[in-house]
């Protein structure tokens, strides 16, 4: 990976803004360059336009699971006629990350293993260490074999990290996970130096809010760095926002015909929907990989992946993946846990009241931080989409707190402590209770 250029090159900061104390990013396991830059305070000094390489190729793993799937679709259409399960009615297949095999086969299958008697499956990969097949890669160029191996010792095994949940690898499992490109440091730093962002102004009002009660988190990553990573993201989603305004024809023609042209030129990308924007909240959503990744490209990259690939509808127009994902909440805790979805709607309660943060962050917002980071292993393993069944699986463990309060607001103002291998565990439990159209709308509202 191409170093970043030396400090002397960075230059000085506007004297509007020289008073601003900035703490040193510490880094106690690597050197990081590239956070020495202290680049988040020049932002506004300059605006260059250069463009950026795209980076949106499909990677290997990509195409490969792509054809398994559509191989096992082809498979089952020919033995029952019938779809697979990762589609709701809208048709669209399922998230990247919850490919092959379907995600309820493999989450019995892992229920049926903690039974007496019963064998674990047998993966191509299943006799090496996680580390050894994120070390080595896949054997015989068997691609699919490799990931469903290491989704499966995710979940059975875990990511193995210190106390901190500090991990050599973890970065590097979310990466493949979310099928994440390639990207120089070089092509960063470009975006970078670009200077401030038509949203620089609302990350600026963000970032200082961000986990200013996690002592491990303000002691690892700096605004500095946050500011640094959401400023490239928004340029990332203004570029491709601008791309889809150019196509459109506008000289010469009325409004009413220009927005004819857009009906249109909508129609004719098959429902190709409408670009991201920087919402609030996307600060916290960002915290995670900045604390996991050994660099700033590293977080940039997963961060980008996670949100134009597998949470689209969270960052689109008025986040109506969020809010879908919010109604989602109550159907799914009527369905597992009926008494207490009459409690809390008799309390006039509503996941839109109490649940907004958790799904727009991936539970993110709430503590300890590396038990969010053990949490996201399992929900890049098998879909973000999953959080929403997360969310339900800590209002059952919380049931008994919630229906002997008087005002449950109170109780769900601040969610307990995060736990979370007893939230993966009881997530399993209510998927298998899951109806399948329900589950439908589980994979796509993320979409």
């Amino acid at each position: 990976m191409p170093s970043p250029a030396p400090d002397s090159t960075i230059p000085s900061l506007p004297s509007s803004i020289q008073h601003t104390d900035l703490q040193p990013p510490p880094s106690p396991r690597t050197h990081r360059a590239l956070r020495r830059l202290q680049s988040a305070h020049t932002l506004g000094a300059s605006r260059n336009v250069a463009a950026v390489s795209s980076f949106n190729q499909p990677s290997l793993i990509s195409q490969q699971r792509l054809r398994e799937q559509q191989h096992q679709q082809h498979q089952q259409q020919d033995g029952n006629g019938s779809p697979t399960r990762g589609r709701g009615a809208s048709g669209r297949a399922r998230a990247n990350s919850d490919a092959t095999p379907p995600l309820v086969h493999q989450m019995n299958t892992l229920t049926a293993t903690r039974r007496p008697g019963s064998k674990k499956p047998v993966f191509s990969h299943g006799h090496l260490t996680l580390s050894q097949i994120i070390r080595d890669g896949p054997a015989d160029g068997d691609y699919v074999g490799a990931l469903e191996s290491a989704r499966w010792k995710v979940i059975d095994e875990g990511v193995k990290s210190a106390e901190d949940g500090m991990s050599t690898v973890r970065i590097y499992v979310w990466l493949i996970l979310l099928d994440a490109p390639i990207l120089s440091t070089d092509d960063y730093l470009a975006l970078i130096h670009r200077g401030a962002s038509p949203a620089y102004s609302k990350i600026r009002n963000d970032t200082f809010r961000t986990l200013t009660t996690d002592p491990l988190f303000r002691r690892r990553v700096s605004e500095a760095s946050l500011i640094r990573l959401l400023n490239a993201i928004a340029w990332k989603l203004h570029d491709v926002k601008e791309e889809e305004r150019l196509t459109l024809p506008s000289t010469g023609r009325s409004s009413m015909a220009r927005a004819s042209l857009a009906s249109n030129a909508s129609e004719s990308s098959q429902g190709k929907p409408e670009p991201g924007v920087y919402v609030q909240g996307m600060n916290v959503l960002a915290a995670p990989f900045l604390y996991a990744a050994r660099g700033e490209a590293e977080a940039f990259v997963a961060f980008h992946s996670l949100l134009t690939r597998e949470c689209p509808g969270y960052i689109r127009g008025a986040m109506d993946g969020v809010h879908r994902g919010l109604a989602l909440v109550d159907k799914v805790l009527a369905i597992v846990d009926p008494k207490l979805a009459m409690y809390l709607t008799a309390k006039g309660l509503s996941a839109e009241i109490y649940a907004f943060p958790s799904v727009l962050t991936l539970c993110a917002c709430t503590p300890p931080l590396p038990e969010v980071l053990r949490l996201w292993d399992f929900l890049f393993a098998y879909g973000p989409h999953l959080n929403i069944v997360c969310i339900v699986a800590q209002l059952t463990i919380m049931r008994s707190q919630i229906l002997e309060s008087p005002s449950p607001n109170k109780v769900l103002r601040s969610f307990p402590q995060l736990n979370a291998d007893l939230v993966k565990s009881v997530t399993i439990g209510i998927i298998k209770k899951i109806p399948d159209d329900v589950y439908g709308e589980i994979v796509n509202h993320t979409l």
